[in-house]
């Protein structure tokens, strides 16, 4: 059964860290590419972070340029996403979510069409 699990998630101030994994498992391609995705409350979704299959690609949208890390641990089956220096607006579910390739191309990482798989979420409240 295809799986992904999201977990890491929590409360915490302005300027801390915290670090999201997402689990893989029951794939028929071993090493898809995966990224993160975020939904603030009445906004729409947008992509954060991506990782093609061996991490030799990786993507991040503009306002988490510098702050986030995404990383990934095949042995484990498991992606990372390591956020810093957390702001309010940072606020929402994430989403890990699967494509059925082992990359995506150009600007096609934020299109949450191209992903086939998704994780339940993990909620992130960077807050005071």
């Amino acid at each position: 059964q295809l799986q992904l699990v999201e977990s890491g998630g929590g409360l915490v101030q302005p300027g801390g860290s915290l670090r999201l994994s997402c689990a893989a498992s029951g794939f028929t391609l071993d090493y898809p590419a995966i990224a993160w995705f975020r939904q603030a409350p009445g906004k729409e979704r947008e992509g954060v972070s991506y990782i093609s299959s061996f991490g030799g690609s990786t993507n991040y949208a503009d306002s988490v340029k510098g702050r986030f890390t995404i990383s990934r641990d095949n042995f484990k089956n498991t992606v990372y996403l390591q956020m810093n220096s957390l702001k309010p607006e940072d606020t929402g579910v994430y989403y890990c979510a699967a494509a059925s390739t082992p990359s995506l191309y150009g600007s096609s990482w934020y299109n949450g069409a191209f992903y086939a798989y998704w994780g339940q979420g993990t909620q992130v409240t960077v807050s005071s």
